[in-house]
């Protein structure tokens, strides 16, 4: 429970605040979930970590993830396929989601992403079949308080199925009215604007192929209306591209602004085909993009071009998509990928291991709108994790702990992870749940689901 924390003797403390600064041999007081102090502390806790082995980050934020996709990774029928074909094939397994799916889907991601330091996780959930109400958001909630993770919800939705030239089947569609109806809803119900909040919600049609202009034009007026967040698929694939340019005669992004889905509210996930010049309106509107490299490697999507993003000053984050195209919830190897990739890409232009770590942070806190999260100082929330760099596979390695998550990465769980400064993680194991039993009823669930 939230209370006191003393984590003492913080071997190195890379805090990724406005001066980058990296601490040595530093105390951290909590209280009540806030970073009270840093430095020599004489207050006692009632709880204390001795990390003089230890390296001490913010809590990474995971910006774009589809957590019921969890149930469906690694089936062989779909590992070749680009992103449309696999999106049709795999519908027909999606179109079965209930509650128990959504429920141990959602603690078995979001335990994941925890085990290796992520904090928060957004999760976009557009699959809503027939009659599932608010029960399936309902159950996400639920999975994160009992886990103690950050969860930022959104009502997703789609409205244009296969009958009406989209990709999804006819019975995970609603109305625009009925959508609009459960965003409001979905809302007022779990959405808390407050500083140091564990739980909010935004609006996130699917992407231009699965919703109309409609659709699209409303969320945004609800959104602004409702003082929340707007996301969205967009400039994942050239296919999406000709979509765009064949149905509405503009590209992704001109067919988005159209539409009002543009400023500091809005992220789409993946932005790997925009242009100089859409890139310079993202950046001088401060609209914002998650990176998910992983994913696009996987469906032969493209490269985002992040380098010309941190120089025009885009708002970017990290994320690691959804499950399905990345069989994995763990942003630090997200973070080891990206930094790879772009190297491979672009050279000497590339982030920087600690660029990326700040992505992951900072700038993943800044397209939630979060500016108490993502970095390590006195009033910002207490999510962080901790690294022990006594373990073999950091032998040689801690040269430069700012570093060396993404350039070395981490093989396997961090040892601690707290979230409100509560310890979610203590030596590499999930501590508010029965991990386990979890794994045990989770893979009951899975089999069950596949064999609709």
């Amino acid at each position: 429970m939230r209370g006191t924390l003393l984590v003492k003797n913080v071997k190195h403390l890379v805090t990724c605040d406005a001066n980058d600064r990296l601490l040595d041999g530093v105390d951290v007081f909590i209280r009540d979930g806030v970073i009270e102090a840093i430095g020599p502390v004489e207050e006692t806790a009632e709880d204390v970590i001795d990390a003089s082995n230890m390296v001490m980050y913010p809590g990474l934020i995971n910006t774009h993830h589809h957590l019921y996709q969890t149930f469906s990774r690694n089936l062989p029928q779909v590992q070749n396929m680009e992103l449309f074909p696999w999106l049709k094939t795999l519908y027909e397994i999606w179109k079965h989601v209930d509650e128990d799916v959504v429920y141990y889907s959602s603690l078995t991601g979001m335990g994941e992403l925890l085990k290796t330091g992520c904090t928060t996780c957004l999760d976009h959930h557009y699959v809503f079949p027939k009659d599932t109400g608010m029960s399936l958001l309902d159950a996400q909630f639920g999975a994160a308080d009992a886990l103690g993770m950050r969860f930022h919800a959104t009502r997703g939705s789609m409205d244009l199925s296969v009958k009406d030239g989209g990709l999804p089947p006819d019975t995970v569609v609603q109305t625009v009215d009925e959508i609009l109806k459960d965003s409001e809803e979905a809302v007022k119900k779990y959405h808390d604007s407050s500083r140091y909040s564990m739980h909010q919600v935004a609006l996130a049609p699917c992407s231009p192929f699965s919703v109309t202009g409609e659709l699209l034009r409303e969320s945004a007026v609800l959104a602004r209306k409702l003082k929340v967040r707007l996301h969205t698929h967009l400039a994942e694939t050239k296919d999406e591209e000709q979509f765009t340019l064949s149905h509405f005669g503009m590209r992704p992004l001109a067919y988005m602004e159209s539409l009002g889905w543009i400023g500091p509210d809005v992220w789409y996930a993946h932005g790997i085909h925009f242009n100089d010049e859409e890139l310079k309106l993202l950046a001088g509107t401060g609209t914002g993009v998650a990176h998910c490299p992983v994913s696009n490697m996987k469906l032969s999507s493209g490269v985002a071009s992040i380098p010309r993003m941190l120089e025009l000053g885009v708002p970017t984050g990290l994320a690691v998509d959804g499950s399905a195209s990345n069989d994995g919830s763990n942003l630090l190897e997200e973070m080891r990928v990206a930094y790879l990739l772009h190297r491979l890409t672009w050279s000497q232009k590339a982030p920087s291991g600690y660029e990326i770590l700040k992505m992951a942070t900072r700038g993943s806190a800044r397209i939630l709108g979060r500016d108490e999260l993502g970095q390590i100082a006195v009033g910002m929330a207490a999510d962080f994790f901790l690294v022990d760099m006594e373990r073999i596979e950091m032998v040689g390695a801690q040269f430069d702990p700012a570093s060396v998550l993404s350039t070395v990465g981490l093989k396997g769980s961090v040892d601690y992870t707290v979230v409100d400064g509560r310890i979610v993680v203590r030596d590499g194991r999930l501590a508010c749940v029965d991990e386990d039993r979890i794994v045990e009823k989770a893979n009951a669930v899975v089999r069950e689901y596949i064999n609709r």
